[in-house]
């Protein structure tokens, strides 16, 4: 039988069809085998893959489960459906999905990859608060953020290296019960074989590289993209001459930060802190 070729130009939902197509065929299922342990009719996968019919949220969590793809296609489709993202966004998270190593610094928040739901929902509370966003758009980042997370649990995971400015530790969000459980979380992460997690201590002063947040992730081709942010924008850096500063920068904080053991001592010590009250 004539395979149709797919376009993933030729409409919205074709790059998601496109996707679909090769995580399927790469575990050498037919669509009606797919569809069969999606518990939809053959039809329905036939039309998704040809970009003839949007996939539903259900439909693309499924086959994200059956095909193991880390959540790749759930993200193609918040990335569709919502608009509530920072632009640019979107675009790095389909990368960070498929990387092989994803290497993060922030300043202020801990990282989003190692968030609980608790503390994104807080951070979410805010912006709405302030203006920043309606409560559907809040609910819909964090749903992003949870989507996003399902690349950890891979085979093979990522490799996961953060380094977190003491700031992200140390400014409380959502009060003492979410900050001391994502204190924990840290620590829990961080006995992962695959995550190393480092403080870039407030010691550091002008002489820390980076004085914005910054991700750069390494795809399975050895490829390195970057990724920065303003208020407005994301911005993914494809160029190997642009990427490169970044990469010397990072390499530089990976030794200037505290180590592993030593960051984990200060996360713990913090987290007692707030258990304590102060």
């Amino acid at each position: 039988m004539n395979k149709k070729t797919l376009d993933p130009t030729s409409s919205p939902w074709a790059p998601f069809g496109v996707q679909l197509r090769r995580s399927r065929e790469g575990r050498g299922l037919t669509q009606a085998q797919l569809a069969r342990k999606c518990k939809y009719d053959p039809s329905y996968v036939s039309f998704v893959e040809l970009a003839q019919r949007p996939p539903s949220e259900q439909f693309a969590a499924r086959a994200d489960a059956v095909l193991e793809t880390g959540g790749t296609l759930s993200l193609m489709y918040w990335q569709h459906r919502h608009t509530a993202l920072v632009p640019g966004f979107p675009e790095y998270a389909n990368y960070e999905s498929r990387a092989a190593e994803i290497r993060l610094f922030e300043i202020g928040v801990i990282p989003g990859l190692l968030q609980t739901k608790e503390y994104a929902t807080a951070l979410e509370a805010g912006i709405v608060r302030n203006g920043g966003a309606t409560q559907e758009q809040a609910d819909e980042r964090v749903n992003f953020l949870m989507t996003r997370q399902q690349c950890l649990e891979r085979t093979p995971p990522p490799l996961v290296h953060a380094v977190l400015d003491e700031s992200c530790i140390r400014r409380p969000i959502g009060g003492r019960e979410v900050m001391i459980a994502q204190l924990l979380h840290l620590e829990e992460s961080a006995k992962r074989p695959n995550v190393l997690i480092q403080v870039a201590p407030f010691s550091l002063g002008e002489d820390r590289p980076f004085m914005r947040m910054v991700f750069l992730l390494t795809m399975p081709d050895r490829k390195v993209l970057g990724y920065t942010e303003n208020e407005q924008r994301g911005h993914l850096t494809r160029d190997i001459e642009s990427v490169m500063p970044l990469v010397k920068g990072y390499d530089r904080l990976q030794i200037e930060a505290l180590s592993q053991a030593a960051s984990v001592a200060m996360i713990r010590a913090v987290r007692k802190d707030f258990e304590d009250g102060h």
